[in-house]
This record gives C-alpha cells, structure tokens and sequence, in this order.
C-alpha cells in the first residue's frame, strides 16, 4: 500500500506549479503588466541583438570591436536560451509549443551562435531573429494589421493552383528558349549547355539583364528580343491573379459581417454585441 504524500511534498507541488502558471502568464501572456513588460524588453532585445550581427558584419567594426561582438552575441544567446527553455517548461503543451511557428522561431534564434563553434560564419544567421518581431503584433494589439495579414495569406492560398500552373508554363516557355538559344548560339557564344541557356532565358524573360551572357548571332538577337517583350507580360499574370483573390478574400470578410475586437482580436460576436465576450472592450 502507498504511503499518502507528505505535506512537504504537497507544499512543494503546489509551488512547483504555482511558480509554472506564473512564469506562463509572464512568458505567454500580455494582459497582464509584468507580462507586457516583458515582451517590450523582448523586443528591444532582439533589435538589439540583430543590429549587433548587422554591424558585426562590416569589417572595420569587427575588427575594432571584435571582442565586444562576442559578448554581445554570447549575452543575447543565453537570454534567448533560458527565455526558450521556459517557455517549453510553462507550457501547458511543450511539443505543441515547439512544433509551432513561433517555437521553431525562437529555436532557429539561438542555434546559430551554438553552430557558430564547430563552423565559421554561421553566426551570421542570427539575423533570422528579426522574426521574433512578429510577436509585437501580439503584443501591441495590433488586431487590425494581423486581420490584414490573414486576409493576404488567404488570397495567396486561393491562388496557389493557378500559381502552380502559371509556374509550369514558364518553366516550359524558359525549357524551350534555352534549348533553342543553345542551338543558335552554341558554345562560341557563351551558351556551353542547356541549363546554361535556360539561366540565360530565365534572367532575360525577369526583365533582370545581367549580361554575362548574350546572344551575338542575327536570330539569336530576334529571339532574344521576343523573350524579352514576352517577359513584360508575365510579370502581370501572377500580380492578377494574386489582386483578383485578394478582393475575393475582403468582399468574403465583409460578408461575413462579424464584429473585430481592436483589443483582443476576437471575432466571434454577435450582430448587436457591444462589449468583447472576451476582454470586455467596446467594440
């Protein structure tokens, strides 16, 4: 038969998760002070930290304040990294938190600069962490620009089939000119194969132009004009369709007709509702 527990143990539980609901209302939350608090500090954090790897990368800082730029990165690392494991610690589910967007975010933050011990330059990366910025829509209730945001990212899977479909003709139209242009052309001019000629009809259908490589023959010139009057008007198809879905994705939002908390972001409301059902704001 088990012993019942102590009150020791009980007291100790009871701390233990007392102190975990706190560290996630501080960690996750932002209604309250302490917690908003600490996103702004967050947030200056990361700023700061990235302008760091920003300068870093200019060689007469570096080498001027080589030894300041360790510390920093090493200070901001271990911030990030106590910051990480609290978050999977206060989290009521840890591996939904780590396989979320903001979790692999937070995760791709601090692994350049461990990474950055077994190979060079890989401390560079760390300016993925200008992602960790997104929090602050969060943060600063700015429900009106995530609203927007969702909207776009909307339209864009509406469109993503005509997208494909655009994508394989142009891949068809570039697969072409390459071959042709290797076949007028030949080695003589620069085209030393196929997937050479093909960068040469992706860079001139792009309207891009690099140069390095052009056609010198009469006939290569005629197609090589004919790829680049053709290339204007593929620049419009995708910014079509991608416009066309976006009205499609606002007149929809708009029929749906629900009010939007500007504090919260909340949706779900009634048609006569005029306080928030979740934080109580005036609509």
């Amino acid at each position: 038969m088990r012993r019942p527990p102590s009150f020791v143990q009980i007291s100790y539980l009871w701390m233990k998760v007392d102190l975990r609901n706190r560290i996630f209302v501080i960690i996750f939350g932002t209604e309250t002070r302490l917690g908003r608090t600490f996103d702004i500090v967050l947030l200056w954090m990361i700023i700061l930290s990235v302008s760091a790897v920003v300068l870093e990368s200019v060689p007469s800082i570096r080498a001027a304040h080589h030894d300041v730029f360790v510390s920093t990165e090493w200070f901001f690392t271990i911030v990030f990294s106590l910051e990480y494991l609290l978050r999977i610690y206060s989290s009521p589910r840890p591996l939904k938190y780590i396989g979320s967007f903001y979790g692999v975010v937070d995760l791709l933050a601090i692994l350049p600069t461990y990474l950055g011990l077994f190979f060079d330059q890989y401390t560079f990366l760390l300016t993925i962490r200008a992602l960790r910025l997104l929090r602050m829509f969060r943060v600063f209730k700015l429900a009106r620009y995530v609203k927007e945001a969702t909207i776009l990212v909307k339209a864009l899977q509406m469109s993503r089939h005509k997208i494909v479909v655009f994508f394989g003709a142009v891949l068809t139209l570039v697969l072409i000119l390459g071959s042709l242009l290797y076949l007028i052309e030949g080695q003589e001019s620069g085209f030393t194969s196929i997937p050479q000629s093909i960068y040469w009809a992706i860079v001139t259908i792009t309207t891009v132009g690099y140069g390095d490589i052009a056609p010198v023959t009469v006939l290569g010139k005629i197609l090589a004009s004919a790829a680049m009057l053709t290339g204007y008007s593929i620049i419009a198809v995708p910014t079509g369709i991608i416009t066309l879905e976006i009205g499609k994705a606002v007149k929809s939002d708009r029929d749906v007709k629900q009010k939007l908390c500007t504090n919260c972001g909340h949706e779900m409301h009634d048609s006569d509702a005029i306080y928030c059902k979740i934080c109580g704001a005036k609509l």
